[in-house]
């Protein structure tokens, strides 16, 4: 089972990573042939980045509000009328 929390963990990290490494290199002028222009590979690789980041953060979340380690702060309100 931690395996499998470690593989869910790594393949958005890796998606992180390879955002990080679009963006700098769109900021260095390194251009990728699959991409149109510079502008859009900044733009893909910050939506990389962004999508690791934030899936990471909502599985700690989603942990952490399961083993009750959130002390209230994070707490979702069921009594709430959408």
């Amino acid at each position: 089972m931690r395996l499998l929390a470690l593989l869910i963990l790594v393949i958005p990290g890796v998606i992180a990573t390879l955002g990080v490494k679009l963006v700098r290199d769109a900021l260095f002028g390194v251009f990728y042939s699959i991409f149109f222009h510079l502008s859009i590979q900044f733009i893909i690789g910050l939506l990389f980045f962004f999508i690791g980041i934030t899936f990471i953060g909502g599985f700690i979340l989603h942990r952490d509000r399961k083993r009750h380690l959130t002390k209230g702060r994070f707490k979702r309100n069921r009594n709430r009328q959408s």
